[in-house]
């Protein structure tokens, strides 16, 4: 006989993809003896796992390595750094690992997978600590300092690219319902929730704004200069580093920085791959009211439970602290 299908080839039946997780953690824990954050750890990188194969429609007896490989791929493109690539790949083989040892499968797709290199050119991920401390280190004793601190709060908190920072609009900057339009490539337009802390600080910068000299061809634009004309992508670049520096942050920062940050702490907090792709702009997404109106009190829910700055505690805390 020559059949190949994996479905057929494996020894037991599997019921689902979710009984499978589940019993993988029973088995971490009663027989492995591992600790629960380590547990929970595993889960999370597994669940990503299966939400990424849902979304293909894949079955989880068919995976192939060019599918890991796939996953590797997409987590990488959205900004995930190489460690914590690496440590979701060590979960994913422990779990296909026990799957051939329970006889579900007779094949480990992750046997040939490499680990992420952590010399990739993904910039460092910042520390919760870190982002305050960058925040803190904003001189606010200079005009611009309001804006800095709404500039480095806004990209780390909806994380957004320096291009798309750039050209906020005023028409595109909802604070009382706390989100965003961002015009992305390909002129993709999406939805993203502002953190309570950024809309804070972009509300007193805003209320400082209205004295500037602002020049009618860039009056539409939510970041000036003094001048009142618009940031340069440059400009930003160094109001990021220097804050930076002035908090002793010896990694390399920029604010593309953020926006890794942005996506791997989400990740890391458990948040579902499929969200944390549209708030970064790698789905194609609706722009109808109805989407806007509908989408986001679900995507918002991700950041409330995942993003630190989205959640209660921080909703309190002084911005001006």
């Amino acid at each position: 006989m020559s059949e190949t299908h994996a479905p057929e080839k494996s020894q037991r039946p599997l019921q689902s993809a979710l009984k499978a997780k589940s019993d993988f953690l029973d088995y971490l824990l009663l027989e492995r003896g591992f600790s629960p954050n380590t547990l929970a750890s595993y889960g999370t990188d597994v669940q990503h796992l299966l939400t990424h194969l849902e979304t293909k429609g894949l079955e989880l007896t068919r995976v192939a390595s060019d599918d890991i490989r796939d996953f590797l791929h997409d987590i990488h493109e959205m900004g995930i750094s190489s460690r914590s690539q690496a440590r979701m790949l060590a979960g994913i083989r422990s779990f296909f690992h026990f799957l051939r040892i329970e006889g579900y499968t007779d094949d480990d797709p992750t046997e040939l997978i490499e680990s992420p290199a952590h010399g990739t050119r993904l910039p460092d991920v910042l520390t919760t600590d870190e982002i305050d401390a960058l925040t803190a280190a904003v001189d606010m004793s200079k005009t611009e300092g309001l804006r800095n601190r709404a500039i480095i709060e806004t990209l780390y908190g909806s994380g957004l690219r320096v291009s798309e920072l750039a050209t906020l609009s005023l028409t595109r900057l909802n604070l009382d319902e706390e989100y965003l339009i961002i015009d992305g490539k390909g002129s993709k337009q999406r939805l993203v929730p502002l953190s309570p802390v950024a809309a804070s600080e972009i509300r007193a910068y805003l209320d400082q704004r209205l004295s500037l000299p602002v020049h009618p061809d860039h009056s539409h634009l939510v970041f000036l200069n003094r001048r009142g004309k618009g940031l340069t992508r440059v400009m930003i670049f160094y109001i990021i580093r220097d804050a930076a520096v002035a908090a002793g942050i010896e990694k390399r920062v920029s604010p593309h920085t953020l926006r890794h940050s942005f996506a791997t702490h989400l990740l890391e907090g458990g948040a579902n791959l499929r969200a944390i792709q549209e708030m970064l702009g790698h789905e194609d997404l609706s722009t109808t009211e109805i989407y806007v109106h509908l989408d986001r009190s679900r995507i918002r829910g991700e950041l409330l439970r995942h993003h630190p700055h989205f959640r209660p505690h921080t909703a309190d805390k002084d911005p001006q602290l």
